[in-house]
């Protein structure tokens, strides 16, 4: 089903939807990245980075940084490489294929790690989280962006069309957050029924 290119692209259908996700998604990452104060040489992180967007927001966002990308589908690696060409050719910007839930990073890497619309699919969610918390700096942020907060009963209807996603309300990131060890967990919403979630190391 082309929708469940979502959770991992695939074929024609999928590199239909990588395109799709870094043109609907702009929206959602500018507002959550309204909740970010970041160096200009912040060293970031994008677990499932799609299409790639959101890691040449984060380039632009921090001139002097470097931005690294995990996605565990082939298709959005290569697109995100596409994408950001110039950046990685320039040594600011790499991006892996990898699963959350064993990022290939040392600890204590990265001023930020970020998460556009993906924790929907992410395994053992709580251990994932643990990851995240590993790889992040003492102090370091960890942002959580979804366009469904959980709350709106008509977002049910994305896990009946989409394997293997699971909406989370944001108490309930709250609480997986805290089991991992996060703490100054803040809680953000929009109008629109979107959720950013942030907490630090």
């Amino acid at each position: 089903m082309f929708f469940d290119n979502t959770r991992k692209p695939t074929g024609l259908g999928g590199q239909v939807m990588v395109a799709l996700m870094n043109l609907g998604h702009r929206s959602l990452s500018d507002w959550g990245l309204r909740f970010l104060s970041l160096p200009a040489n912040a060293c970031s992180l994008d677990c499932g980075c799609g299409g790639g967007a959101s890691l040449k927001q984060l380039l632009n966002k921090c001139p002097a940084g470097k931005v690294k990308g995990v996605d565990y589908a082939e298709i959005s690696v290569n697109k995100s490489r596409r994408l950001n060409r110039k950046a990685l050719q320039a040594g600011r910007c790499e991006v892996l294929q990898a699963s959350v839930a064993a990022l290939p990073f040392a600890d204590g890497q990265f001023d930020l790690v970020m998460a556009f619309e993906t924790v929907y699919f992410w395994p053992a969610l709580a251990q994932s989280f643990g990851e995240i918390r590993r790889v992040l700096k003492p102090g370091g942020t960890f942002l959580i962006c979804n366009e469904c907060g959980g709350e709106n009963k008509k977002d049910e209807k994305w896990t009946r069309v989409v394997d293997g996603m699971t909406i989370y309300t944001a108490a309930q990131l709250q609480s997986l957050l805290k089991q991992a060890g996060f703490d100054s967990i803040q809680i953000h919403r929009h109008s629109r029924g979107w959720l950013c979630v942030t907490a630090r190391k």
